[in-house]
């Protein structure tokens, strides 16, 4: 088979088992394929080893996300192995095995892969494979379910030992497709790639139904009255409410993002008798627990509690927990140790209500909460045949502080200014709001794009990335039914907001004695009583966050300047300018910044200006409409036209970091107006 065959076959097996979340979790596990090629530098023909790298996903691998090693140097560490006190030293040593240039780092399992004599390996996460490996008795329910088609490993960190430990296992069992380890996963092998892929799934469909035909109906108990599902709309009603208090106190530390799961893996979890004790058996296989932390904190009230009372007590268990993962970290940390990390919780279950999970961004977060799905799918098989018995807390801690853990960390990139806030962009179907909502994203935020025409938001959203990155919301923001609608659904989104951008309006160039009741009321409820609902409901998640926030008012230079034929448009961008001042000088005490950013003369990509406002500025100024732009830029001092990106730019520089003491500024981006300087 030739080189690029070998690749590509073995990356197309590992997207089919990791598209499958029955196979393994997102970024978990590893596979790999033994192969012939020819040496470039002496032409004879080279034994290789293509192994999926470090830091990788099984289910979007690409050829670039594999290690590509020699066989011959690789097992040639067998002969130098310092032993088990040192086998962390073996990751530096694959480097020097590497066969080319380019490709991923080698994982810590590459040691697995390539002294197992098998042309084909595979090593997976699934839960019904993890069930087994943790219960109390699993090597005799590994010998009960395969016979001798599969051996039980007791636990061993991930490394070279536990490589050579799998090796023996293969040796010594002829008859054996694969193996459980203990505490961790399965391990199967095979002569063809078709062979290895059927292996990996007859273990863990054979455990699946192991599970099944010999568990007991209900493993976590009895469902414990008051702990039950709330209805759909009470219980989603009830997490928009309690995210941001849940966010604050997991952002202790260092700011996080957030994610909500009300799936019925939950809320079944969640409202039986054994939950507290299960949950404080915390994970097993370190992929779990390195993203959800040894365990996670769990509200003991009904879901029928009254709000305060459950925010009272989400406080008391916060403190609770710092106190023991501290204390914990202090049992077991020497002087080589990393620094602790934090002490915050990266799970939290509140029954009746679901999982609120947390990470340093989006998909950190809702991959922690993936990962703990998988925890309790793993307690419910293990507690069904057996005792759930996770490895033990030592372990835990070796494998959560693990130096080669804390090198992976440290060379991750640098994070962008932004990332870990929370932006809701009002008017960010179009033009200058559209301008913003893509300089956030790009700055690293999470962005909210909310508009009267929830098919633009949706097409911006989808233009930014992701539900990970952005999500649409419809927002009439002169309803304050509909904005209060729209911070729920931001808050079920991410778990909160930091950055609240008011720039939802709209304008009516009319003479005084031409403007109506109707026009003005129009323009004064979408932009002076629109940006105070958005304020008001937005000011009430950032104090319940406790981090403090931004609030941006896109004002106008006609707050300040009084333009011809625009007295409805002017006053209700005085009395936007205005609310800077007076939300500045009241949030304050919050940590809250409030500021605003007064354009002029934005034409191109407006929608202000495309819906007839350009029309009839054009006709007031005696200007053809499609001139407007650069009749606007003649007048200034700058002499430029001023775009949407300008504006956006105002906007990132007032909450991008270096403002952090600056608070009630109107920033003008009008190319320089000297009527609309500030006095």
């Amino acid at each position: 088979m030739r080189v690029s065959d070998t690749a590509a076959e073995l990356v197309a097996r590992s997207n089919r088992l990791g598209a499958d979340p029955r196979n393994t979790n997102y970024a978990g596990g590893n596979t790999s394929a033994k192969g012939t090629a020819t040496d470039p530098v002496t032409q004879n023909p080279v034994d290789l080893l293509w192994v999926k790298g470090s830091g990788g996903d099984l289910g979007t691998l690409t050829e670039k996300g594999l290690a590509v090693l020699r066989l011959d140097r690789l097992k040639a560490l067998v002969d130098t192995y310092p032993g088990v006190d040192r086998e962390d030293e073996m990751v530096a040593a694959f480097d020097y095995c590497l066969h080319g240039k380019g490709g991923a780092a080698p994982s810590i399992d590459t040691a697995m892969h390539g002294l197992v004599d098998a042309p084909h390996v595979d090593h997976v996460h699934p839960d019904s494979g993890i069930a087994l490996a943790t219960a109390a008795d699993g090597e005799k329910l590994t010998a009960e379910c395969f016979g001798d088609r599969v051996v039980w490993v007791p636990w061993r960190r991930p490394g070279f030992q536990l490589g050579l430990d799998i090796a023996a296992v293969k040796r010594e069992n002829p008859a054996a497709i694969g193996c459980v380890l203990g505490g961790h996963g399965i391990t199967a092998w095979g002569n063809t790639s078709e062979e290895c892929e059927a292996n990996s799934l007859e273990i863990i469909r054979t455990a699946e139904r192991f599970l099944a035909e010999n568990g007991k109906t209900e493993p976590f108990g009895a469902v414990v009255e008051g702990f039950e599902a709330l209805p759909a709309d009470e219980r989603r009603a009830r997490a928009a409410a309690l995210a941001p208090v849940i966010r604050g106190l997991a952002s202790t530390d260092k700011p996080q993002v957030g994610h909500f799961n009300d799936s019925d893996v939950v809320l079944e979890f969640t409202a039986r008798e054994r939950l507290a004790e299960l949950a404080a058996l915390g994970t097993s296989c370190p992929d779990h627990f390195l993203r959800t932390k040894v365990r996670p904190m769990v509200l003991d009230l009904p879901a029928t509690a009254p709000l305060e009372d459950a925010v009272a007590r989400l406080r008391e268990l916060h403190a609770a927990y710092r106190e023991d993962y501290a204390a914990y970290y202090n049992r077991h940390a020497d002087a080589d140790s990393p620094p602790m990390r934090g002490a915050d919780p990266a799970i939290v279950l509140v029954p009746g209500v679901g999982m609120f999970s947390f990470g340093k961004d989006k998909q950190t977060a809702r991959v922690a909460g993936e990962f703990y799905v998988n925890a309790i799918n793993v307690m419910r098989g293990a507690e069904a045949v057996s005792t759930y018995a996770p490895i033990d807390e030592r372990e835990k801690f070796r494998i959560e502080y693990w130096a080669l853990e804390e090198a992976k960390l440290q060379r991750m990139p640098k994070p962008k200014p932004l990332a870990t806030r929370v932006a809701l962009v009002t008017g960010g179907g179009s033009g200058i709001g559209k301008a913003i909502a893509q300089r956030l994203a790009a700055e690293g935020a999470c962005v909210v794009v909310a508009d009267l025409d929830l098919a633009a938001a949706e097409a911006v959203a989808k233009e930014l990335g992701s539900s990970d990155v952005a999500v649409a919301v419809g927002a009439d923001v002169s309803s304050a039914e509909a904005v209060e609608a729209a911070l729920r659904d931001a808050v079920l989104a991410f778990c909160g907001v930091d950055l609240i951008v008011n720039n939802a309006g709209l304008s009516i160039s009319k003479s005084l004695l031409e403007t109506t009741e109707r026009d003005w009321d129009l323009q004064h409820d979408v932009m002076a009583k629109g940006s105070f609902l958005v304020s008001r409901a937005a000011a009430k998640v950032l104090i319940d966050q406790g981090m403090g926030g931004d609030i941006i008012y896109i004002s106008s230079k006609n707050s300040v300047f009084a333009g011809p034929n625009n007295v409805a448009y002017g006053a209700a961008k005085a009395d936007q300018a205005h609310q800077v001042r007076l939300l500045a000088a009241e949030l304050g005490e919050h940590g809250i910044r409030v500021n605003g950013v007064n354009p002029d003369g934005v034409v191109r990509g407006s929608g202000i200006f495309a819906g007839g406002w350009g029309a009839q500025r054009a006709a007031v100024y005696g200007v053809p409409e499609s001139e407007l732009g650069a009749f606007y830029a003649q007048r200034t001092l700058l002499k430029r036209e001023v775009l949407p990106e300008n504006v956006a730019a105002a906007v990132f520089a007032l909450t991008g970091g270096d403002l952090t003491h600056t608070t009630g500024l109107h920033v003008p981006v009008d190319a320089g107006v000297a009527a609309a300087f500030l006095r």
